[in-house]
């Protein structure tokens, strides 16, 4: 009997081994500071805001958190000018606004986007916001004498 329990600690590192992973304590986990990934998607976009465009597309590469807030639709939606639904209607036709979010429409915007059967070209300035319009010489027309008759377009090789 005596024989039975010593064969059973006959070895004293497998033990000390096994006691030794189980008895010390682990170290303390290391502490991780906060970062600027940590902020809340909602806090990060209302600093976005306040930006110029430009700089919300520069800080959304900064991490996930600045991306995901820089596409919130009330950022984009204050950037645009007032009338942007009469634009997009007038320049890309009716229910493309409902399909795309205030970023995409930002975007279209901002690219020289023709109409009136390439006549015009509106699009919007980056830096200010505001709404540029070109108007070739051929979509005017004059109040009251629409006859074409007064109308003579002659090309030269200084003109564009």
């Amino acid at each position: 009997m005596g024989a039975n329990l010593s064969s059973s600690f006959a070895d004293p590192n497998v033990y000390s081994l096994v006691g030794s992973l189980c008895l010390q304590p682990s170290p303390p986990p290391p502490r991780i500071k906060p970062g600027l990934g940590d902020l809340p998607e909602s806090c990060v976009a209302l600093v976005l805001e306040y930006l110029n465009p430009s700089e919300i597309c520069r800080l959304a590469k900064l991490n996930r958190a600045f991306r995901g807030a820089s596409w919130a639709d009330f950022i984009w939606e204050s950037k645009l000018p007032v009338n942007y639904e009469d634009l997009i209607e007038r320049v890309f036709g009716e229910g493309l606004e409902d399909k795309l979010c205030k970023r995409e429409v930002y975007t279209r915007l901002c690219r020289a986007n023709t109409f009136d059967d390439g006549t015009k070209k509106a699009w919007l300035d980056k830096r200010t916001g505001g709404v540029c319009l070109s108007i070739a010489s051929k979509g005017l027309a004059i109040t009251g004498i629409d006859d074409r008759r007064y109308w003579n377009h002659i090309p030269t090789e200084e003109s564009r």
